[in-house]
């Protein structure tokens, strides 16, 4: 019977499906594991199911032995995991896209409405008990029909949220390294643009692209000033693409109108400058925040680490071993 560590709360899903042919180490508590006994637990372990709160590196593939076989991330990016040093070791590494990617999409869109209509600002006032009342300049914010969005990043996230603004009467701009399936820019009617130039023609920049050490602060300074004083910025992908020191500067000098960020550079902490400020809207990481998206994050990550053990192919592989 494999010894399957869980590194955090996951649905009972995903855990039934593994208690029911191996010996399974859950941890149960809402706050992370603590590292030192991250480390004692996985010694001797065959898979180690991780969440982002984990960082699985070299020492933790050392504590864990030459038995592991796999390391599931319950989440579409992997960034926590030496993704490298998994496959030196013959240890395939999973993640989990595809089942977020809607939840994911409701939440950019919804910072995309938070940010144009001031709507954070709103329910802030009503909720201090401050005095307020109708008038026909009172908290005017911005339309987003006929305006552009520039998505940085058209992978599936990024065309579920083009989607959804296409219907809200936006139009749509990309930046990839190479072109989107012609079918998908046909439906989209989106235009691909160098980087530069979406920055400067988006009425709404939101990013969608993989955290790498090449998208590291991808959006600092130089961009943000690239960008109109119109603009907002909307983040839901990771938070170090965004250089945040260089955002809290931009939105204190209206380089750019605003932004709306579901992840942050040093996650859980927030800059403290980005707290004092009225145009950003500021979300704990609920990207992928419901019951049906973690279950089946859940379950996906348990399928890929069940296909390992019983030496087939994961559905998801990140570095697939031959």
């Amino acid at each position: 019977m494999a010894r399957v560590v869980v590194t955090g709360r996951i649905p009972d899903a995903g855990l039934d499906m593994l208690r029911k042919n191996h010996d399974v180490f859950a941890w149960a508590e809402d706050s992370p594991m603590p590292r030192e006994k991250l480390l004692d637990v996985v010694n001797g372990a065959t898979a180690i199911v991780s969440l982002l709160t984990e960082k699985i590196d070299e020492e933790v593939l050392v504590a864990a032995g030459t038995q592991l076989r796999i390391v599931a991330n319950v989440a579409v990016g992997f960034n926590n995991i030496d993704v490298a040093a998994c496959a030196a070791r013959n240890i395939v590494a999973t993640n989990t896209p595809g089942v977020l990617t809607e939840a994911t999409a409701d939440v950019a869109m919804a910072l995309i409405l938070m940010t144009t209509r001031q709507l954070g600002k709103g329910e802030r006032i009503v909720r201090s008990g401050e005095p307020w009342q109708w008038g026909m300049f009172y908290m005017l914010g911005t339309s987003v029909q006929g305006h552009q969005l520039g998505i940085i990043g058209l992978g599936q996230i990024g065309v579920a949220l083009a989607r959804r603004a296409k219907a809200f009467g936006m139009t749509i701009a990309y930046s990839n390294r190479r072109p989107v399936d012609p079918t998908i820019g046909a439906e989209l009617d989106a235009t691909r643009m160098d980087l530069r130039t979406l920055l400067a023609s988006s009425d709404v920049v939101s990013l969608h692209c993989p955290y790498s050490p090449a998208t590291h602060h991808l959006m600092s300074s130089e961009q943000f000033e690239a960008m109109k004083p119109t603009a907002y910025l909307i983040n839901t992908a990771r938070g170090p693409i965004v250089d945040e020191a260089a955002l809290v500067e931009a939105l204190q000098n209206d380089t750019i109108a605003g932004a709306g960020l579901d992840v942050f550079e040093r996650e859980p902490l927030v800059h403290p400058g980005l707290m004092r400020l009225d145009n950003v809207v500021l979300l704990p990481h609920l990207g992928s925040a419901t019951i049906e998206t973690r279950t089946a994050m859940a379950t996906l990550a348990a399928a890929n680490v069940i296909a390992v053990l019983n030496g087939e192919t994961p559905p998801t592989p990140i570095n697939p071993v031959a």
